[in-house]
């Protein structure tokens, strides 16, 4: 089979063969046709080298969707030809997280396909039957390969964050990959949503209010509140914005992280922790069950896409990701 492929770490070192063994399956697995991967910042820095990777050589992909190819003997919950999204997290399904519906934070997995396994970036992907779940046959490849990371991910850190009816939620890097899905979850429970971001066709996402200035940002949210500041605030970004970010964030407020793009140091503010009650919460991808719940509800959610490319630019796709005029998601189709 085709994939994209690397044996040791550097952008540079990405490869694209045409002569890759095609991925086994045993009694339990299914063996995907490949037709769309979301490409990802995990993905990036998978191939950097600044995270353990097996096996060597490797295939990057963490979001994943296509077509059932081959499924193994005791495979029953599905067949050949349904559409399926990928749940990206490696699980053993027994441990106390397991069966507490924690499967992200498996005691003896816990990791993502693409990273401690093979992923997407490939004709072909097989995976365990409990890792793959059908999708309706109208939905568009776009958003299915947009759900295992950057739709689950500002989906349960709502969830764990409680965002409720009437409260203010503050999403930075809006306009990014998991940021337009916060904004659209957002709004769909309940909250009055500002947007930290350049673009202002977030607000045809559900934001109430655009932040184009990352140095006026708790400035504009004490305008917009009315000096409350923000009930919940979400970010992925890290050390950049950790200041206007804690900052904003109100009494009794939570503030939220997935991510640390731009680093993971930060200095904190004891007093102001507690003399304002501030909840700190880390949320870390997603539960199977919440990949179903979104399943359900995709006809009420939306991606923008700013590219697309062919497997065979994979490299140019990762590029991508750090334009200065990407407008959406960089999608792979395979």
């Amino acid at each position: 089979m085709k994939a994209a492929i690397f044996e040791k770490p550097g952008l540079e070192n990405l490869k694209i063969k045409h002569d890759v063994e095609q991925p086994k399956i045993t009694d339990h697995d299914v063996l995907i046709r490949v037709k769309m991967t979301g490409v990802n910042p995990i993905d990036h820095i998978t191939i950097s080298g600044t995270r353990e990777v097996k096996p060597i050589p490797h295939i990057p992909g963490a979001e994943t969707a296509g077509e059932i190819d081959k499924i193994g003997k005791h495979v029953i919950s599905l067949k050949d030809g349904d559409r399926v999204i990928v749940y990206n997290r490696v699980f053993d399904g027994t441990c106390d997280m397991c069966l507490n519906q924690c499967e992200m934070l498996c005691r003896n997995g816990g990791k993502e396909i693409g990273v401690v396994t093979n992923g997407g970036f490939a004709e072909y992907i097989s995976i365990p039957e409990r890792n793959a779940f059908k999708i309706p046959d109208e939905m568009n490849w776009d958003l299915t390969a947009s759900l295992p990371v950057s739709t689950l991910t500002p989906y349960h850190a709502l969830k764990e964050a409680a965002l409720n009816v009437n409260e203010s939620l503050l999403v930075f890097g809006a306009s990014g990959n998991t940021g337009m899905m916060a904004v659209q979850f957002g709004k769909k429970m309940g909250a009055k949503v500002i947007a930290v971001s350049k673009d202002e066709w977030v607000k045809e996402f559900g934001a109430d209010y655009v932040i184009s200035d990352y140095d006026k940002v708790a400035e504009k949210v004490n305008e917009f509140t009315q000096g409350r500041m923000a009930d919940v605030v979400l970010i992925s970004l890290g050390l950049n914005t950790w200041d206007s970010s804690f900052d904003s964030v109100g009494a009794n407020g939570r503030w939220v992280a997935f991510g640390g793009l731009t680093g993971a140091d930060v200095e904190l503010n004891v007093q102001s922790l507690y003399s304002k009650q501030i909840k700190l919460i880390g949320s870390h991808s997603g539960t199977r069950k919440q990949i179903k719940e979104l399943i359900e509800m995709y006809k009420e959610l939306k991606i923008r896409v700013w590219k697309k490319f062919k497997l065979d630019e994979a490299k140019e796709a990762l590029q991508a990701l750090f334009a200065k005029e990407r407008d959406g998601r960089i999608m792979l189709e395979i």
